[in-house]
């Protein structure tokens, strides 16, 4: 329940960052052309339900009940409020229907503007605070681990990956880079018992990835060492922090996957570990008390390297990583449509939310509302009604013709575009619901 609670704690303020930040973007492009923005609300206010509001000017602010996203009321626009009754009158200076169109069409795009701005900007402070820590591409000479997915694609354990669709890999992590892995046509370079071999993903494998999970694919054999997080029985079997575990039960431990599998082996159980301390020559045996879950009260340390920028530099990783997010999802989309990836890959705010840190860790939220502020800004350009996106085809539609699309194909493209947002965001939900509730 703990981490439910701080999961939701994170999405909900994620959103509500996001959403104002879009929302803001509208209202000051609306403002900024004399157009009257009648309500300003974080959430929904459902039923006229809200938790609290204020008005100011002309205009109402205000926090709804239901946190699915939020909303500005433009005055003379068809919105997901369905209100038409500004049509009956004879349409005045501060109505959005009397603007040209080129100034509803900055209007309409200036919320995605503000969300790439605001993807961009968190991108380049994290990469400018934190950093980057990543695992060196010497680690790949440790080899892989072939799990299911992995072997039925050709890959055996021990392989070392030398290239990813054609290209060195800089860095160790990259291959599980799911934005790689999901490229149209993946491939492989290997070296096998001294021989470079070719290994291009079967036909249908981003489904099956998808389908059954990424951990059913690959892995990366990490060295390490034991880190300082050591509990108070495995300290008093001898247990030091830097220990290099040798072997368990007289079988090789080099790798922490070989140390996961031999502790499995051995839950509730008495095992031989035999460690290396830092700065001895010869390893000590110890005889510790494995629990039931196959651990032994120790956390690893892996070799991992960091790298620090200047805001400058931070500034073009942070675009670059903005940009990236972006084209990943057009890929993931555009495959999901085209049936490369299954429909159970679509997620739903259960998905998102799960997706944040079950303890609050700042560093992994505000990459995460990156994130989803770059996917916001790219679902909201899709050509749909309702969405941004649709808007502003219409525009460029009356741009073209030099006359206005009529109010009633306005309102039925918007009850359409509605109506299929919440059939996909239903089928998502079923989605979510399936599989972390149900398990499926």
């Amino acid at each position: 329940m703990h981490d439910i609670l701080i999961k939701a704690g994170e999405f909900i303020l994620a959103i509500s960052i996001l959403v104002v930040i879009h929302e803001l973007g509208h209202f000051l492009a609306a403002r900024m052309f004399g157009i009257r923005v009648e309500k300003f609300f974080l959430f929904f206010d459902v039923a006229g339900i809200k938790l609290f509001s204020f008005t100011r000017g002309d205009t109402t602010y205000g926090m709804g009940w239901l946190p699915l996203g939020g909303y500005v009321k433009i005055t003379g626009m068809i919105d997901e409020s369905m209100d038409k009754d500004f049509a009956k009158s004879v349409p005045q200076d501060y109505e959005f229907r009397s603007k040209p169109a080129w100034q509803r069409l900055i209007v309409m795009l200036a919320g995605i503007f503000m969300n790439v701005i605001l993807g961009i900007v968190i991108f380049t402070f994290h990469t400018f605070h934190y950093g980057e820590d990543y695992l060196p591409a010497k680690e790949l000479n440790n080899g892989i681990v072939a799990h299911s997915l992995a072997k039925e694609a050709g890959f055996k354990t021990g392989d070392v990956i030398v290239a990813m669709n054609g290209k060195p890999l800089k860095r160790a992590d990259d291959i599980r880079n799911t934005g790689l892995i999901l490229d149209k046509d993946v491939s492989y370079d290997v070296q096998r018992d001294g021989k470079t071999l070719h290994l291009p993903m079967p036909t249908g494998f981003g489904n099956r990835l998808v389908t059954v999970g990424l951990d059913s694919f690959i892995e990366l054999r990490q060295s390490f060492e034991v880190g300082t997080d050591i509990n108070s029985l495995a300290k008093s079997e001898g247990l030091k922090a830097g220990d290099k575990i040798v072997s368990i039960n007289d079988t090789a431990s080099p790798y922490f996957n070989d140390v996961t599998n031999l502790l499995a082996h051995s839950k509730n159980k008495e095992a031989k570990v035999v460690v290396l301390h830092a700065g001895m020559a010869t390893p000590e045996t110890l005889h510790g008390q494995i629990d039931k879950d196959g651990h032994f009260g120790f956390r690893p340390k892996f070799y991992f390297e960091s790298e620090s920028y200047g805001l400058a530099e931070s500034f073009k990783v942070g675009s670059d990583k903005a940009w990236h997010s972006v084209t990943d999802n057009v890929k993931g989309l555009w495959r999901l449509v085209s049936g490369d990836l299954p429909a159970k890959s679509l997620h739903s705010l259960i998905g998102i939310a799960n997706a944040f840190p079950s303890s609050w860790d700042w560093s992994g939220f505000w990459m995460l509302t990156g994130l989803l502020s770059m996917v916001l800004a790219f679902m909201n350009l899709l050509p749909i009604p309702a969405l941004d996106g649709g808007h502003v085809i219409f525009l460029l539609v009356e741009m073209v013709r030099r006359k206005p699309v009529s109010i009633r194909v306005l309102e039925v493209a918007q009850m359409v575009g509605m109506g299929f947002l919440f059939l996909l965001m239903g089928f998502a939900l079923y989605n979510d619901v399936a599989q972390y509730i149900f398990k499926r």
